[in-house]
């Protein structure tokens, strides 16, 4: 069994070259010959390359390496990794087959473009608990997407008045509220107080209502055994899903959290743009999600159309078809989050560039708190919008009928929802 993986080579020298050096110095390769190192030996555990695909040349270097003047041939490389060489432990797979090959000379720049990992990986990780189904089952929502918000750190709130705007959040009918990623155990807010403040609102809302709204809750914290005490407190308290901050606790953060865990986890990729953002060099999202989903995030934001920042529309699409297609089983998927900047307004294209679903989290922070008629008129508006997507009418048209949208499109219509 072979672990493969992409590279996006780009080199003044030969690809050809560069990309048997990758495989040479990440699997069996010295710069001399080791006691002990046999033709059998390497044939058994030596990483190969399988493919290579030339691309258009670079027009400048990723990295400031290069000869002056020097032609920059880029590539597509398949190498594959043999399974015994690595195993299921994906931080060995992060050292061997994408952290060490940064370290190459040679390179002027270096991209991991795609990743295929053999079924073994499956029985070895847990995967999502909850995922699409567990989500719609714990929020009631079905045929439509879930419609969340965001309790903003920036504002200051201290617990009681935190539970304040949540209480009107929860009488909207939004179906999801979360912690902003910054928001975890600040001093004015300590996530004890937090929850003992916000929870009785949601059970009593759900006594009375039927309706239980999802609260995702910050608990992320660098001491695994903390932030279990944190999932411990949520969930003692009638929660049943918290913000995880996935960069910033490590894989070993997130397996120790999903192996024990009650709670629906709601992953937040924060980091990710230093790894990502220069596009010739780090990681494409197709493959770094893929570590995460094995580790058993449940939902995970990604974004979404006419963000605020840096991610292009097309980064959006490419990351919402990524999480949406099975590793090994459907089972596997997480719900998409579409945020950043969303209102109403960006659902008919969203609706149209994810395949027609509406298997997904559509989180809107100012779209709906910031409505001009109040939260529960944003909810409506961020639902009427997406009535009228599925309908494929006009959002102009639609809101002739639905003042909470047409007042939305007034208000958020320049793009400033943020």
């Amino acid at each position: 069994m072979m672990i493969t993986l992409t590279y996006r080579i780009e080199t003044p020298g030969s690809v050809e070259a560069m990309a048997n050096k990758i495989a040479s110095d990440q699997s069996t390769g010295t710069f001399v010959p080791v006691p002990g190192e046999t033709e059998e030996l390497k044939s058994r555990v030596a990483a190969r390359v399988l493919a290579i695909r030339p691309l258009e040349d670079a027009s400048h270097p990723s990295w400031p390496e290069a000869p002056e003047g020097a032609r920059l041939q880029r590539a597509d490389v398949d190498i594959a990794f043999p399974l015994d060489a690595i195993g299921t432990d994906l931080s060995a797979l992060m050292t061997i087959a994408i952290g060490g090959t940064f370290s190459i000379k040679g390179m002027t720049g270096l991209r991991v473009v795609d990743m295929k990992l053999p079924e073994a990986f499956k029985q070895a990780h847990p995967g999502p608990q909850f995922g699409v189904p567990g989500s719609r089952r714990l929020t009631g929502v079905e045929g439509r997407p879930i419609i969340g918000t965001i309790v903003k750190p920036a504002l200051g709130l201290r617990p009681h008045e935190t539970a304040e705007l949540v209480g009107e959040l929860i009488e909207s009918g939004v179906d999801f509220i979360k912690d902003d990623e910054k928001l975890m155990s600040p001093a004015y807010s300590p996530l004890k107080e937090r929850v003992a403040a916000i929870m009785p609102r949601i059970l009593d809302h759900e006594q009375r209502t039927g309706k239980k709204v999802m609260y995702a809750f910050g608990i992320s914290h660098a001491d695994p055994d903390e932030m279990m005490r944190n999932h411990d407190l949520v969930l003692a308290a009638g929660g049943n899903c918290a913000v995880v901050n996935i960069n910033s606790i490590g894989f070993g953060g997130m397996s120790f959290l999903r192996k024990r865990s009650g709670l629906v986890l709601h992953a937040h990729r924060n980091g990710w743009d230093v790894l990502t953002r220069h596009p010739g060099i780090g990681l494409d999202f197709k493959v770094y999600q893929q570590l995460w989903r094995l580790l058993g995030v449940d939902q995970f934001q990604i974004n979404g159309i006419r963000v605020k920042y840096w991610e292009p529309d097309e980064s959006f699409v490419a990351s919402f078809k990524a999480i949406s297609t099975p590793l090994f089983t459907p089972s596997d998927c997480p719900l998409p989050v579409a945020g950043s900047g969303q209102w109403g307004g960006q659902a008919p294209e969203t609706y149209q560039r994810t395949g027609r679903t509406t298997d997904l989290l559509y989180l809107c922070g100012g779209g709906i708190v910031s409505h001009p008629q109040g939260p529960a008129a944003g909810v409506r508006a961020v639902q009427q919008a997406w009535q009228a997507a599925v309908a494929d009418i006009p959002l102009d048209d639609y809101a002739k009928d639905h003042p909470e949208l047409a007042a939305s499109i007034a208000k958020f219509g320049d793009g400033k929802a943020a």
